[in-house]
């Protein structure tokens, strides 16, 4: 399925895909796990067209969609921004790799760690000395793919959605050779 999924940097314009994107693979991630109205109320604020369309715009975020071939559908998307972890080393150079997601279907074919090269590829480019995420803590299946490629335990936090507070790890990546 991998060759069927092109990978690109985005660029103003594909705010309603990511938007789209980013709605429906949070869904699909978590109902059942967390209450529906938690997740519609979080969607229409964090995945909205205006907060991608902002992301597009600033110079310090880089965003990739990941598109079916031929159609250009999107399938997934990750972004890459300054980090806003709450770790006690946190430095102005490291970042975060704010979003990485992929609709179920299209998982294990290869295309999530192709937006992963992306990212890390992209954060060492502009010199971070860490490659930085939040993941749900009881997303094994997730902890399992970053711990693959190299990430590590580096602290907690809470995540907050629709008012209710869930546990996340930090994880990260030293970037520097």
């Amino acid at each position: 399925m991998d060759a069927d999924i092109q990978a690109r940097r985005c660029t103003p314009g594909d705010e309603d895909a990511l938007s789209l994107i980013g709605q429906a693979t949070f869904l699909e991630t978590f109902a059942g796990l967390l209450g529906g109205r938690d997740i519609v109320s979080h969607c229409a604020s964090a995945h909205s067209v205006p907060t991608y369309r902002t992301w597009l715009t600033a110079p310090d975020h880089a965003l990739w969609l990941a598109e079916t071939s031929p159609g250009n559908a999107p399938v997934g998307y990750a972004v890459v921004a300054p980090s806003q972890l709450p770790l006690p080393d946190a430095a102005s150079d490291d970042l975060e790799l704010k979003r990485i997601y992929l609709l179920g279907k299209f998982h294990g074919g290869g295309i999530g760690k192709r937006l992963l090269r992306e990212g890390i590829a992209h954060a060492r480019s502009v010199g971070a000395r860490r490659l930085l995420l939040g993941v749900y803590a009881h997303n094994a299946a997730a902890i399992g793919f970053y711990q693959h490629v190299g990430f590590r335990t580096l602290g907690a936090r809470k995540f907050n959605v629709g008012g209710r507070d869930y546990d996340d790890h930090i994880l990260g990546m030293p970037l520097a050779d």
